[in-house]
């Protein structure tokens, strides 16, 4: 079995199942179970059906999570 990074399994965890989220996006369970990360070409649909962002799924392509959605974080030190 291949090694998911924590992005992978948030996406697993944040579906019903593996076969629910294949059959959503047009695609067999095996070619969905082999992913280590998100192909590009369903990243958007993923995110969509998952609410985990697209630049935690590929910074390599969408770059860091913008600055809001971080947080602020001398106010998380300061709190």
């Amino acid at each position: 079995m291949s090694q998911r990074d924590d992005t992978m399994r948030r996406i697993i965890e944040a579906v019903p199942s593996v076969t629910w989220l294949a059959d959503e996006l047009g695609l067999s369970v095996p070619a969905v179970s082999k992913w280590r990360r998100v192909p590009a070409n369903h990243v958007l649909r993923v995110e969509e059906l998952t609410g985990v962002s697209r630049h935690d799924m590929r910074p390599d392509i969408f770059g860091p999570p913008p600055r809001s959605a971080r947080g602020n974080v001398r106010a998380a030190v300061a709190a």
